[in-house]
């Protein structure tokens, strides 16, 4: 990281901001370039493991099952700090950013710790019960979080 003045170093940072963020950006190389989708998420942090949900065919689904890994971004606290001149406008956010191996989740129990954990993170119940055919044709992703760092500036 270029600036290590807006480096967040510590786990606690790093959790704080992923809390407070409603959105996660998964990215993949699709072969010609990226290919970036916003989704909504959970973090189980005794596994430092990211979830999300989506159909269960489509670009995203075969990217994960082809590359097996995912980089993702999630950012917060966004506002812009004017100024007299141009040059001295700045824009304030709390980010994560990071990258790990990423699967399809199989069975349905652990499609349901997995929804879950989305769930919780989303609406802070994570205590939810789910129909059997919404299981099957919902697909829950795991990505197993490699290596992540958080930056800010506000």
């Amino acid at each position: 990281m270029r600036r290590k003045d807006r480096e967040i170093r510590d786990t606690y940072g790093v959790r704080e901001i992923i809390g407070e963020c409603d959105c996660c950006r998964l990215a993949f190389s699709d072969g010609k370039g990226a290919y970036i989708v916003p989704l909504s998420f959970g973090y189980d942090e005794e596994e430092n493991a990211l979830y999300f949900h989506g159909a269960a065919e489509g670009k995203k689904i075969d990217l994960v099952r082809r590359n097996g890994y995912a980089g993702f971004e999630m950012d917060t606290a966004h506002g812009l700090t004017e100024a007299e001149q141009a040059c001295g406008y700045s824009f304030r956010y709390r980010s994560v950013v990071g990258e790990g191996s990423i699967r399809v989740v199989e069975g349905a129990d652990e499609k349901k710790k997995g929804l879950n954990c989305i769930m919780g993170h989303m609406s802070g119940k994570d205590s939810w019960e789910y129909p059997e055919a919404m299981l099957e044709r919902t697909a829950v992703l795991r990505l197993d979080v490699e290596q992540m760092c958080g930056k800010e500036h506000i």
